[in-house]
């Protein structure tokens, strides 16, 4: 089963966490060289990607892209949704950053952001956190602009929010208070692995919300440092078997985390191994 595609409608994607920095010319080289069809924009002030950037320029960048036959995943942003409010809730630095965010990706024809919970509860009872109580208010704030713009809002399978099943405790306590919110999630694979969740069940629990799947293979549970495809300790057979038995189509995203690992291999080397380990 290594490198099965889960259907023939899979498309492949990669995150510019992999290549900082890179142009517009350069992101489009890279994915048509390896057949890549999508990218997930990294915003960051060492970005061409960044809040404030005007808007004239996000459309450039969408043009661009859009005319190399590239879709825009979504722009991973470092969001905090669980953060503590600044004293006046009116300049609330992560709402504000949330709401200018969503503007960036209709601007750069983003389908979403991706954001991050960051709780500071590692151990939640059955009902919401104080944190997970922030996320919803900034979320309901954000839920009419996100339905005007056409934008979503990606919850990341990240930090307090790794394992699957308490990602789906909160998107259901959403669906239940914000009915029409804006949120689906991005599962990160290993991330959910190496909190002790096997494919299969985080896929059961985030199922329901699942926007695409970041891709990674990694040294080790305890040792997460990014591999080339097919050479870590991830069980990534277990991942596509369970994808194509559920018959799902959605987006597989390369995330080979360069930025906070520079001795890793280029990006070039990486995607070139993900379209190898695919034909096997």
């Amino acid at each position: 089963m290594a490198g099965r595609l889960p259907g023939p409608e899979a498309r492949w994607a990669f995150s510019t966490l992999g290549c900082s920095g890179a142009s517009w010319d350069e992101l489009a080289a890279l994915a048509g060289r390896h057949g890549f069809e999508g990218l997930e924009l990294r915003v960051a002030d060492d970005e061409p990607l960044r809040i404030g950037l005007p808007a004239h320029e996000a459309k450039v960048a969408a043009r661009r892209l859009a005319g190399a036959g590239l879709s825009v995943v979504a722009l991973n942003t470092y969001v905090r949704l669980c953060a503590p409010f600044e004293p006046d809730e009116r300049r609330d630095h992560q709402s504000r950053h949330l709401s200018a965010l969503v503007t960036l990706a209709q601007g750069a024809g983003a389908s979403g952001i991706r954001v991050f919970m960051r709780d500071d509860d590692a151990s939640p009872g059955p009902g919401m956190t104080a944190g997970e109580e922030r996320a919803l208010r900034r979320i309901v704030a954000v839920t009419g602009q996100c339905r005007e713009a056409g934008i979503r809002i990606f919850v990341e399978t990240h930090d307090s929010h790794s394992r699957g099943d308490r990602t789906a405790r909160f998107l259901s306590s959403l669906d239940r208070h914000v009915p029409g919110h804006p949120c689906e999630v991005v599962w990160d694979a290993a991330h959910s692995w190496s909190h002790g969740e096997d494919p299969a069940e985080t896929f059961e629990a985030v199922a329901p919300w699942l926007a695409y799947v970041q891709v990674k293979d990694i040294r080790a549970a305890d040792d997460p440092v990014p591999v080339m495809i097919g050479e870590g300790s991830y069980p990534i057979d277990r991942l596509m078997i369970t994808l194509a038995a559920a018959g799902w189509r959605g987006w597989l995203s390369l995330e080979w985390e360069r930025k906070w690992h520079p001795e890793l291999p280029a990006l070039d080397a990486a995607l070139a191994r993900v379209r190898e380990w695919v034909r096997s």
